[in-house]
C-alpha cells in the first residue's frame, strides 16, 4: 500500500468519525484507544531499520534507508532520523554502531565511511545542520596528509573511503577541491590509486586499486573503481536521472603517460570505460570472488554503484543495462536488507526507472514513515487530488450530519404533536 493511499484512509476515516459525531450529538462518543504495535525485538531500537544484527552495518544501513526514501519522495518517520542522529559521537564522528549510546565513544571504533554516508543522509533530508557540520568537521580533522581518508583514523588513505567522504563533502556544501591538507586535496589522493595511461588495457587502464600493495603498485579492483568513478564527479549516492545520453568514450593517452589521464573528470571517464568493458563481459553485472568461494559470484552491490557512477557522467543508456539486470536478479540479495534496497531504490532513480516496489519493501523494514511527497510514486498532482477529494468529502458529510438533525427535529416535533 502506498504512502499516499495510507494517509489518504486515515483522513477518510478522521471525516467519517466527524459525521457520525454530528449525526449523533447526543450520543456518548468513546474515545479512540492507540492501536497497539508489536513489540521491537529487545535487542534492536524502534527506529533501526531491518532486523539484522547491526553491529557493523547499523549507521551504514540506516543512512542508505534514510538517503534512498528521501530520493523517492518519502519523508520518514522521525524517530529513524532520531536514531541516526543518536548515534553520532561527542566529537562529531560516527561508529558503525553504538549499542549504549550513553557509553563515551572509543575513538578507535570510529569509521570514515559510516560517519559519510550519515552526512549524505541528514544533509539530504534537512533539519540536521547541526549534526551535520560536526560530522563534516570531525572528517576534515581526520583527513590524511595526502588528502584522503582511510576507513579508521590513523591507516593509510584507501580509494573508497575517500570516495564515500568526497561524496558527503559535496552533500554538505564544501567545495570538495578546497578540502585541503596542506597542499592536497582529496582529489589528489584519489586519483593517485587510479591505473594510468601507462597501464595495458588488460591489467585495467582507467581502474582504480583500493590501496597500492606492498610495493606500492596497483591492482585494478572493481568495487574501489566504481566507488571512485562517482567520487571524481564530485557526486553521492544520490544521483538524478540524467536528461540525455552521453557515449563512454575511450581513455584520451597520450603516449605512456604515467601521469593519469588530466582532471578528475577524465578520470571518472576512463573509469567509466573500463566498469563498461566489465559488465559487457560479464553480462551487465560485475563479479567477485567471495571469501570461501572457488569461483567469482555476482556482485550486486558493486554493480550498483557502477549503475550510479554511468548515470552521474550522463552515460544513461550504459547504465540503464546494469540496472535493468539488478531489477531481475536481486530479490534475494535485497531480501529484508535496507541497505540493498536502498541502493536499488538509488539506482532506479539515477536511471529513469520504477523504485515503487523496493521502496515499498524498505519501509516495512522501518518506523512507517510521515509521507510522500507530492511528486512521488504516483505523479505529480496525486496528492493535491487527494487532499482536495477528502476536503470535499468532509464538507458533504458535515451537509448530511446537519441534513439528518435538521429531519430528526421534525419528525419529533410532529411526534410531539400528535402525542397531544
Amino acid at each position: 500500500m502506498s504512502t499516499m493511499f495510507t494517509a489518504t484512509v486515515r483522513r477518510s476515516a478522521a471525516v467519517l468519525a466527524a459525521g457520525v459525531v454530528l449525526c449523533t450529538a447526543a450520543a456518548p462518543v468513546a474515545a479512540a484507544s492507540p492501536a497497539a504495535s508489536a513489540s521491537p525485538s529487545p535487542e534492536l531500537p524502534a527506529g533501526l531499520y531491518g532486523k539484522a544484527d547491526p553491529a557493523y552495518d547499523g549507521v551504514w544501513r540506516q543512512s542508505l534507508a534514510l538517503l534512498a526514501l528521501d530520493t523517492a519522495g518519502v519523508t520518514p518517520a522521525d524517530e529513524a532520523v532520531d536514531w541516526l542522529t543518536g548515534q553520532q559521537c561527542e566529537d562529531g564522528g560516527f561508529a558503525s554502531y553504538r549499542a549504549d549510546t550513553g557509553v563515551k565513544c572509543d575513538p578507535k571504533t570510529q569509521d570514515t565511511n559510516a560517519t559519510a554516508m550519515a552526512v549524505q543522509a541528514l544533509a539530504a533530508l534537512g533539519g540536521e545542520s547541526a549534526t551535520v557540520d560536526r560530522a563534516v568537521d570531525w572528517l576534515k580533522e581526520v583527513q590524511n596528509k595526502d588528502g584522503g581518508w582511510p576507513y579508521n583514523p590513523g591507516n593509510p588513505s584507501d580509494a573508497n573511503s575517500t570516495s564515500v567522504v568526497i561524496g558527503a563533502l559535496d552533500a554538505s556544501g564544501q567545495k570538495v577541491a578546497d578540502v585541503l591538507k596542506g597542499s592536497k586535496s582529496p582529489y589528489d589522493a584519489l586519483l593517485s590509486f587510479q591505473l594510468g595511461c601507462d597501464a595495458d588495457e588488460k591489467d585495467g587502464r582507467g581502474a582504480f586499486a583500493y590501496q597500492p600493495d606492498a610495493e606500492g603498485g596497483l591492482v585494478a579492483n572493481d568495487n574501489a573503481t566504481a566507488a571512485a568513478a562517482l567520487a571524481s564527479l564530485g557526486s553521492g549516492h544520490a544521483v538524478p536521472a540524467p536528461k540525455g545520453d552521453r557515449p563512454v568514450e575511450a581513455p584520451k593517452c597520450s603516449g605512456g603517460d604515467a601521469e593519469g589521464f588530466g582532471s578528475a573528470e577524465d578520470a571518472a571517464e576512463a573509469a567509466a570505460a573500463y566498469l563498461v568493458s566489465r559488465l559487457e563481459a560479464d553480462g551487465q553485472h560485475l563479479s567477485a570472488l567471495q571469501p570461501g568461494a572457488d569461483k567469482p559470484a555476482p556482485d550486486h552491490g558493486t554493480t550498483a554503484d557502477a549503475v550510479l557512477a554511468l548515470a552521474a557522467g550522463g552515460h544513461l543508456e550504459a547504465a540503464k543495462a546494469p540496472a535493468a539486470w539488478l531489477g531481475k536478479n536481486s530479490s534475494e540479495w535485497a531480501k529484508d536488507q535496507p541497505a540493498a534496497l536502498g541502493k536499488l531504490v538509488l539506482t532506479a532513480a539515477a536511471t529513469g526507472g520504477d523504485a515503487s516496489a523496493h521502496v515499498e519493501q524498505l519501509t516495512a523494514l522501518g518506523p512507517e514513515p510521515k509521507a510522500a511527497s507530492e511528486d512521488a510514486g504516483n505523479g505529480d498532482g496525486q496528492q493535491e487530488e487527494a487532499e482536495d477529494s477528502s476536503g470535499s468529502a468532509l464538507w458533504w458529510i458535515i451537509g448530511a450530519g446537519l441534513l439528518v438533525g435538521l429531519v430528526a427535529g421534525v419528525v419529533i416535533s410532529l411526534r410531539g404533536r400528535n402525542n397531544k
